[in-house]
Protein backbone atom coordinates (compact mmCIF):
# COMPACT_ATOMS: atom_id res chain seq x y z
CA UNK A 1 0.00 0.00 0.00
CA UNK A 2 3.02 2.31 -0.28
CA UNK A 3 1.55 4.18 -3.29
CA UNK A 4 -1.68 5.27 -1.57
CA UNK A 5 -2.39 8.98 -2.12
CA UNK A 6 -5.99 9.15 -0.84
CA UNK A 7 -7.73 7.50 2.12
CA UNK A 8 -11.54 7.52 2.35
CA UNK A 9 -13.57 6.42 5.36
CA UNK A 10 -17.25 6.10 6.13
CA UNK A 11 -18.27 7.98 9.29
CA UNK A 12 -21.02 6.20 11.27
CA UNK A 13 -19.94 2.76 12.39
CA UNK A 14 -16.47 3.21 10.91
CA UNK A 15 -14.60 6.41 11.81
CA UNK A 16 -17.01 7.51 14.56
CA UNK A 17 -17.59 5.59 17.77
CA UNK A 18 -21.10 4.40 18.56
CA UNK A 19 -21.73 7.57 20.59
CA UNK A 20 -20.74 9.63 17.46
CA UNK A 21 -17.52 10.85 19.08
CA UNK A 22 -14.09 10.96 17.41
CA UNK A 23 -11.33 9.12 19.25
CA UNK A 24 -7.92 10.65 19.92
CA UNK A 25 -6.32 7.80 17.98
CA UNK A 26 -8.41 8.54 14.89
CA UNK A 27 -7.61 12.26 15.11
CA UNK A 28 -3.92 11.47 15.33
CA UNK A 29 -4.22 9.16 12.33
CA UNK A 30 -5.72 11.97 10.25
CA UNK A 31 -2.88 14.27 11.27
CA UNK A 32 -0.31 11.64 10.30
CA UNK A 33 -1.91 11.18 6.89
CA UNK A 34 -1.77 14.95 6.38
CA UNK A 35 1.93 14.99 7.24
CA UNK A 36 2.47 12.45 4.45
CA UNK A 37 0.44 14.57 1.99
CA UNK A 38 -2.20 11.84 1.73
CA UNK A 39 -5.67 13.25 0.99
CA UNK A 40 -8.21 12.51 3.73
CA UNK A 41 -11.86 11.98 2.75
CA UNK A 42 -14.97 11.27 4.80
CA UNK A 43 -17.54 9.51 2.59
CA UNK A 44 -20.90 9.40 4.34
CA UNK A 45 -24.63 9.06 3.87
CA UNK A 46 -25.10 12.08 6.16
CA UNK A 47 -26.07 15.39 4.62
CA UNK A 48 -23.63 18.21 5.19
CA UNK A 49 -25.52 19.69 8.13
CA UNK A 50 -25.47 16.32 9.89
CA UNK A 51 -21.76 15.98 9.14
CA UNK A 52 -21.21 19.27 10.94
CA UNK A 53 -23.18 17.92 13.90
CA UNK A 54 -20.47 15.28 14.49
CA UNK A 55 -17.31 16.87 13.05
CA UNK A 56 -16.04 20.26 14.17
CA UNK A 57 -14.04 22.29 11.62
CA UNK A 58 -10.75 21.35 13.34
CA UNK A 59 -11.10 17.65 12.49
CA UNK A 60 -8.52 17.52 9.69
CA UNK A 61 -10.33 15.99 6.75
CA UNK A 62 -9.65 17.49 3.32
CA UNK A 63 -12.98 16.64 1.69
CA UNK A 64 -16.44 15.41 2.64
CA UNK A 65 -18.35 13.24 0.18
CA UNK A 66 -21.82 13.67 1.67
CA UNK A 67 -25.33 12.31 1.06
CA UNK A 68 -23.77 9.15 -0.41
CA UNK A 69 -22.02 11.20 -3.11
CA UNK A 70 -24.76 13.66 -4.08
CA UNK A 71 -22.38 16.41 -2.97
CA UNK A 72 -18.67 16.96 -2.41
CA UNK A 73 -17.43 19.63 0.00
CA UNK A 74 -13.93 21.05 0.39
CA UNK A 75 -13.59 20.81 4.18
CA UNK A 76 -10.46 22.95 4.35
CA UNK A 77 -11.90 25.81 2.26
CA UNK A 78 -15.49 25.28 3.50
CA UNK A 79 -17.00 25.35 0.01
CA UNK A 80 -19.15 23.11 -2.21
CA UNK A 81 -17.35 21.80 -5.27
CA UNK A 82 -19.78 19.25 -6.76
CA UNK A 83 -23.45 18.21 -6.67
CA UNK A 84 -25.80 15.87 -8.53
CA UNK A 85 -29.57 15.91 -7.98
CA UNK A 86 -32.52 13.94 -9.44
CA UNK A 87 -33.99 15.76 -12.44
CA UNK A 88 -37.47 17.29 -12.13
CA UNK A 89 -39.33 14.81 -14.35
CA UNK A 90 -38.00 11.82 -12.41
CA UNK A 91 -38.60 13.50 -9.05
CA UNK A 92 -42.27 13.98 -10.02
CA UNK A 93 -42.65 10.34 -11.13
CA UNK A 94 -41.16 9.09 -7.89
CA UNK A 95 -43.30 11.35 -5.72
CA UNK A 96 -46.44 10.12 -7.45
CA UNK A 97 -45.37 6.47 -7.20
CA UNK A 98 -44.55 6.59 -3.49
CA UNK A 99 -47.83 8.36 -2.69
CA UNK A 100 -49.79 5.89 -4.84
CA UNK A 101 -48.13 2.95 -3.06
CA UNK A 102 -48.79 4.61 0.32
CA UNK A 103 -45.19 4.18 1.48
CA UNK A 104 -43.57 5.98 4.39
CA UNK A 105 -40.99 8.27 2.81
CA UNK A 106 -39.00 11.49 2.90
CA UNK A 107 -38.10 13.57 -0.17
CA UNK A 108 -35.10 15.86 0.19
CA UNK A 109 -34.45 19.30 -1.28
CA UNK A 110 -31.63 19.57 -3.83
CA UNK A 111 -28.00 19.91 -2.67
CA UNK A 112 -26.80 21.96 -0.83
CA UNK A 113 -30.08 22.40 1.12
CA UNK A 114 -30.87 18.70 1.34
CA UNK A 115 -31.14 18.70 5.12
CA UNK A 116 -34.62 20.10 4.40
CA UNK A 117 -37.23 17.61 3.28
CA UNK A 118 -40.87 16.71 2.71
CA UNK A 119 -42.39 13.76 4.57
CA UNK A 120 -45.34 11.47 3.84
CA UNK A 121 -46.95 8.96 6.21
CA UNK A 122 -48.06 5.85 4.34
CA UNK A 123 -50.85 3.39 4.97
CA UNK A 124 -48.88 1.24 7.44
CA UNK A 125 -47.76 2.91 10.70
CA UNK A 126 -43.99 2.68 11.07
CA UNK A 127 -42.18 3.27 14.36
CA UNK A 128 -38.84 3.77 12.58
CA UNK A 129 -40.35 6.44 10.33
CA UNK A 130 -41.62 8.28 13.40
CA UNK A 131 -38.24 8.04 15.12
CA UNK A 132 -36.51 9.49 12.06
CA UNK A 133 -39.14 12.22 11.87
CA UNK A 134 -38.60 13.19 15.52
CA UNK A 135 -34.85 13.55 14.90
CA UNK A 136 -35.40 15.73 11.84
CA UNK A 137 -38.74 17.50 12.24
CA UNK A 138 -37.12 20.94 12.56
CA UNK A 139 -36.38 20.76 8.81
CA UNK A 140 -39.44 18.76 7.71
CA UNK A 141 -42.54 19.86 5.79
CA UNK A 142 -45.56 17.60 5.29
CA UNK A 143 -46.06 16.69 1.65
CA UNK A 144 -49.23 18.14 0.10
CA UNK A 145 -50.34 15.41 -2.28
CA UNK A 146 -52.56 17.76 -4.30
CA UNK A 147 -49.75 20.27 -4.86
CA UNK A 148 -46.57 18.24 -5.21
CA UNK A 149 -43.30 20.23 -5.23
CA UNK A 150 -41.76 21.12 -8.58
CA UNK A 151 -38.08 21.01 -9.41
CA UNK A 152 -35.12 18.77 -8.71
CA UNK A 153 -34.70 16.73 -5.51
CA UNK A 154 -31.54 15.29 -4.01
CA UNK A 155 -32.88 11.93 -2.85
CA UNK A 156 -35.72 9.89 -1.41
CA UNK A 157 -35.68 7.78 1.74
CA UNK A 158 -38.25 5.00 2.07
CA UNK A 159 -38.29 3.21 5.43
CA UNK A 160 -39.23 -0.49 5.38
CA UNK A 161 -39.44 -3.31 7.87
CA UNK A 162 -36.64 -5.77 7.11
CA UNK A 163 -37.88 -8.07 4.37
CA UNK A 164 -35.44 -8.98 1.59
CA UNK A 165 -38.08 -10.05 -0.93
CA UNK A 166 -40.07 -6.83 -0.44
CA UNK A 167 -36.93 -4.73 -0.76
CA UNK A 168 -35.80 -6.42 -3.97
CA UNK A 169 -39.23 -6.12 -5.60
CA UNK A 170 -39.57 -2.47 -4.62
CA UNK A 171 -36.04 -1.73 -5.87
CA UNK A 172 -36.88 -3.30 -9.22
CA UNK A 173 -40.14 -1.34 -9.52
CA UNK A 174 -38.52 1.98 -8.64
CA UNK A 175 -35.55 1.61 -10.97
CA UNK A 176 -37.93 0.70 -13.82
CA UNK A 177 -39.69 4.06 -13.44
CA UNK A 178 -36.70 6.24 -14.29
CA UNK A 179 -33.58 4.98 -16.06
CA UNK A 180 -31.32 7.65 -14.57
CA UNK A 181 -31.94 6.80 -10.91
CA UNK A 182 -30.62 4.05 -8.66
CA UNK A 183 -31.63 2.46 -5.36
CA UNK A 184 -29.19 2.00 -2.47
CA UNK A 185 -29.84 -0.17 0.56
CA UNK A 186 -28.64 0.81 4.04
CA UNK A 187 -29.22 -0.78 7.43
CA UNK A 188 -31.01 1.61 9.74
CA UNK A 189 -28.55 3.42 12.04
CA UNK A 190 -31.42 4.04 14.45
CA UNK A 191 -33.16 0.68 14.98
CA UNK A 192 -32.32 -2.88 13.98
CA UNK A 193 -34.90 -4.67 11.87
CA UNK A 194 -35.46 -1.88 9.32
CA UNK A 195 -34.11 -1.20 5.84
CA UNK A 196 -33.52 2.29 4.54
CA UNK A 197 -34.19 2.31 0.79
CA UNK A 198 -32.51 5.40 -0.67
CA UNK A 199 -33.05 6.72 -4.20
CA UNK A 200 -30.49 8.92 -5.97
CA UNK A 201 -29.45 9.97 -9.45
CA UNK A 202 -27.65 7.02 -11.06
CA UNK A 203 -24.29 8.79 -11.05
CA UNK A 204 -24.45 9.40 -7.29
CA UNK A 205 -22.25 7.11 -5.21
CA UNK A 206 -19.57 7.42 -2.58
CA UNK A 207 -17.18 5.94 -5.12
CA UNK A 208 -17.94 8.55 -7.77
CA UNK A 209 -17.55 11.29 -5.17
CA UNK A 210 -14.08 9.98 -4.38
CA UNK A 211 -13.25 9.74 -8.10
CA UNK A 212 -14.23 13.41 -8.51
CA UNK A 213 -11.64 14.31 -5.87
CA UNK A 214 -9.09 12.03 -7.54
CA UNK A 215 -9.69 13.76 -10.87
CA UNK A 216 -9.02 17.16 -9.34
CA UNK A 217 -5.72 15.96 -7.85
CA UNK A 218 -4.44 13.74 -10.65
CA UNK A 219 -4.80 10.59 -8.55
CA UNK A 220 -5.78 7.20 -9.98
CA UNK A 221 -8.11 4.72 -8.29
CA UNK A 222 -5.06 2.45 -7.91
CA UNK A 223 -3.73 4.97 -5.37
CA UNK A 224 -6.75 4.87 -3.06
CA UNK A 225 -7.79 3.11 0.15
CA UNK A 226 -11.29 2.86 1.58
CA UNK A 227 -12.94 1.53 4.72
CA UNK A 228 -16.61 1.12 5.64
CA UNK A 229 -19.03 -1.02 7.60
CA UNK A 230 -22.31 -1.48 5.73
CA UNK A 231 -24.11 -2.20 2.45
CA UNK A 232 -24.09 1.46 1.43
CA UNK A 233 -20.28 1.45 1.55
CA UNK A 234 -19.95 -1.06 -1.31
CA UNK A 235 -19.87 1.76 -3.90
CA UNK A 236 -16.87 3.19 -2.10
CA UNK A 237 -15.10 -0.11 -1.54
CA UNK A 238 -15.62 -1.25 -5.13
CA UNK A 239 -13.86 1.96 -6.25
CA UNK A 240 -10.85 2.07 -3.94
CA UNK A 241 -7.88 -0.16 -4.70
CA UNK A 242 -7.35 -1.27 -1.09
CA UNK A 243 -10.70 -1.83 0.64
CA UNK A 244 -11.65 -2.96 4.15
CA UNK A 245 -14.68 -3.59 6.35
CA UNK A 246 -14.82 -3.09 10.10
CA UNK A 247 -15.52 -6.01 12.43
CA UNK A 248 -18.87 -4.48 13.40
CA UNK A 249 -20.21 -4.91 9.85
CA UNK A 250 -23.30 -7.12 9.33
CA UNK A 251 -22.30 -10.80 9.46
CA UNK A 252 -23.63 -11.51 5.99
CA UNK A 253 -21.18 -9.12 4.28
CA UNK A 254 -18.00 -9.73 6.29
CA UNK A 255 -16.58 -12.05 3.65
CA UNK A 256 -16.65 -9.34 0.98
CA UNK A 257 -13.45 -7.53 2.06
CA UNK A 258 -10.59 -7.93 4.55
CA UNK A 259 -11.61 -7.06 8.10
CA UNK A 260 -10.11 -4.54 10.51
CA UNK A 261 -11.17 -4.08 14.17
CA UNK A 262 -14.49 -2.47 15.05
CA UNK A 263 -15.21 1.26 15.15
CA UNK A 264 -15.16 1.01 18.94
CA UNK A 265 -11.55 -0.19 18.76
CA UNK A 266 -10.16 2.56 16.51
CA UNK A 267 -10.42 0.65 13.23
CA UNK A 268 -9.44 3.73 11.20
CA UNK A 269 -6.34 4.47 13.27
CA UNK A 270 -5.16 0.85 13.16
CA UNK A 271 -5.62 0.75 9.38
CA UNK A 272 -3.67 4.00 8.98
CA UNK A 273 -0.82 2.66 11.10
CA UNK A 274 -0.55 -0.38 8.83
CA UNK A 275 -0.49 1.94 5.82
CA UNK A 276 2.24 4.19 7.19
CA UNK A 277 4.58 1.40 8.34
Amino acid sequence: MENVKLVATDLDGTFLRDDRSVSKANLLALEQLGEQQIIRVAATGRNLKKVMDVLNPEVPFDYIVFSSGAGVYNWQKQEHIYSQNIIESSATKLLNYFVQEQLNFHAFYPVPDNHKHFYFRGAQPCEEFERYFEFNKAHATELEVNTLPNGQLCQFLVILKENEDHFRQLKSNIEALCPEIRVIRASSPITKGYIWLEVFHRSVSKGNGVLEICRRHGITSEQTLGVGNDYNDFDLLETTRHSFLTANSPEEIKDRYPLVPSNQKDAFAILVQSLLK
